[in-house]
């Protein structure tokens, strides 16, 4: 039987010698509506078939559907199911009128709406193509969802109300909600729609907006397409393109747009420097930031206090945000002693700190192993009125975890106020990996996965290339990448694409000997493939970091620092390598890679092998 259980009165079971609807299996109307527009109850019901399927839901009466008669009759007790069922079929076959009837019955029946049924009876409407009842059901609304809002903006844009959809959208920023991809999908489809409605040739405009609404939102790859699709270019598009950049994390991508802008001489504004201002100021690319400045002032373009506040962020001016900083920076480079002393200085000179404040210096905290420290910033937070958020819980798990306290830091987790995320249990698998108490990583990993399946950061743990494959996870190939003479030169693992490939890998071979009478032993567990020991020692050698490191030692004069970046973790091995390069050829080596940087200088490094 359908979800929509049409279950007889006991009344007319006793009266008519019916079975109970529960006994029935399949059920159908035989006589055609006007054979019984007329008929008693009794004549309606044919007890030589009594099964209702969902096909006869929709049947025509005289008064209106024959299963709301029945209803209206006694002759069915109707529950929620019935109503979604119907609600269902009205929007499948886009029957606007029995949509109507089913709406209004709803109303009059003991059933109190909620959220998810109203959101049902919305998208019915929309699917029918009555967007005045879909609007009127949501105006009605005590409560609206995400789910709300993109139905009714997907109608409006399924429907040629494309002005409508896109008007609807700020309204829902405005109620604090986040949209999802099928919101901006629809958005998207309006935004094609509206300029050939209006008659006018606005794509660009429409363009640039719908462009600036991705990229306030961080969804990067669909503002580049955008981007593309325009068939001309303005300040606006530019400006939105590396705000959008630069907003979410990625200041290469600012750079490059910035680089690209100016091939095209379109002449770059305040907001276009801010924006770049910012990107440099997050990756910590000091020269980037001092070119983008001496192209402000060759351009003649006027320093506002808006500008000259992300100018001077940049070069950390001393207050709050100049504070905050230095001591992300100093968690950056694995200084935490140095993060500790600064916190104190702010404190003295007056500067009250942050949340933000916090979450650098705990985080220095956690990269430099100064446990007594991060516990008692964690709990001065208190002093200053701050709530620790999801991100301190999560650099504090992090801090005990990296101490070897495995089980306080899954402690720590159960006991939060707020819902751990995936990050916070995959923050916990981090130091198992330094400590080797490999037998703890039962719960974490479950739990991680749990929360959010397509994590790839996962990737140490039991099983884990099981559940890749299962949710269809890819991992983002290992790079490195440095930059010599205004080029960047990237490479991957086993990398023999670049012109120089010959000269690298006799420059590594050749280090690689001095490295070895210095100590040096690969540790080949560092490589996750099934493979013999001395074809994993070779693979270790292959290495993008190490390639980029080769390359950089060929093509650098012999005293300055070599800085290469790298997009995930640098390996234990290379790290172990790379401290007896740096005294081998007497250089400086500085690898950013994504949690901090390495300063590799005379045999060490300054994170203390505490990374």
């Amino acid at each position: 039987m359908s979800g929509a259980a049409r279950r007889l009165h006991s009344r007319l079971g006793s009266a008519t010698g019916i079975p109970p609807i529960s006994t029935l299996v399949c059920c159908r109307f035989s006589p055609p509506a006007t054979e019984v527009a007329g008929a008693s109850l009794e004549e309606e019901v044919d007890s030589s078939s009594l099964i209702v399927q969902d096909r006869d839901l929709l049947r025509r009466s005289a008064k209106g559907l024959r299963i709301l008669d029945l209803i209206d009759g006694g002759a069915v007790v109707p529950d929620l199911s019935t109503y979604s069922d119907l609600v269902r079929l009205c929007a499948h076959s886009k029957r606007l009128d029995e949509a109507r009837l089913v709406h209004a019955h709803f109303l009059r029946s003991n059933f109190a709406p909620d959220l998810f049924f109203g959101n049902s009876i919305v998208n019915m409407f929309c699917k029918c193509g009555g967007m005045d009842d879909a609007r009127r059901v949501f105006d009605a609304m005590p409560l609206r969802d995400m789910v709300t809002w993109t139905a009714l903006i997907t109608g409006y844009a399924q429907n040629d109300g494309p002005e409508k959809a896109i008007a609807l959208f700020p309204k829902m920023l405005s109620a604090g909600l986040k949209p999802n991809q099928f919101t901006f999908a629809s958005l998207l489809k309006a935004a094609g729609a509206f300029p050939e409605n209006c008659g006018c040739d606005s794509s660009v405009y429409v363009g640039s907006s719908l462009l600036d609404m991705y990229a306030r939102h961080g969804i990067t790859e669909e503002a580049r397409m955008v981007f593309e699709s325009l068939p001309s270019k303005n300040e606006v598009s530019w400006n939105a393109l590396i705000a959008g950049f630069a907003r979410k994390g990625d200041p290469e991508g600012a750079l490059e747009s910035f680089r690209e802008m100016q091939r095209v001489d379109l002449e770059a504004s305040h907001y276009t420097y801010s924006s770049m201002f910012s990107a440099c100021a997050r990756i910590g690319s000091l020269e980037q930031g001092k070119w983008v400045h001496a192209h402000l002032v060759k351009s003649g373009c006027k320093l506002t206090a808006f500008l000259g506040n992300t100018l001077l962020d940049m070069y950390a001016k001393r207050d709050v945000v100049s504070w905050n900083s230095m001591l992300a920076g100093c968690a950056q480079h694995g200084l935490g002693r140095e993060a500790v002393c600064r916190l104190e200085d702010m404190i003295r000179n007056g500067i009250r700190p942050n949340e933000i404040t916090f979450l650098s210096v705990l985080t220095a905290c956690s990269r430099s192993g100064l446990l007594n420290e991060g516990q008692h910033y964690f709990r001065l937070m208190e002093d200053y009125g701050i709530t620790p958020q999801v991100e301190h819980y999560a650099t504090m798990v992090d801090l005990l975890g990296r101490a070897g306290l495995l089980e306080r830091a899954e402690c720590l987790i159960r006991e939060m106020p707020i819902a751990p995320t995936a990050a916070v249990w995959g923050l916990s698998l981090e130091p198992v990996e330094c400590t080797g108490m490999w037998s703890w990583v039962s719960t974490p990993p479950k739990r991680a996965f749990e929360l959010d399946p397509h994590d790839p950061g996962l990737i140490c743990f039991s099983n884990v290339r099981k559940k890749m494959k299962e949710f269809g996870v890819k991992k983002d190939p290992a790079c490195s990448w440095v930059e010599v003479e205004n080029s960047v030169h990237v490479f991957v693992a086993d990398d023999d694409s670049h012109p120089q490939r010959e000269e690298i890998h006799r420059m590594w071979e050749e280090v690689n000997e001095k490295v070895k009478e210095l100590g040096y032993v690969p540790n080949a567990d560092h490589v996750l493939l099934f493979m013999d020991e001395q074809e994993r020692e070779i693979k270790l050698q292959n290495h993008s970091e190490r390639i980029a490191l080769a390359f950089a030692l060929l093509n650098t004069p012999p005293s300055a620092p070599i800085h290469i970046k790298k997009n995930i973790r640098v390996c234990g091995d290379c790290h172990s390598a790379f401290k007896l390069v740096s005294k081998a050829v007497n250089r400086e080596i500085v690898v950013r890679d994504t949690n901090r940087f390495h300063h590799f200088s005379h045999g060490t490094c300054s994170c203390g092998d505490y990374w």
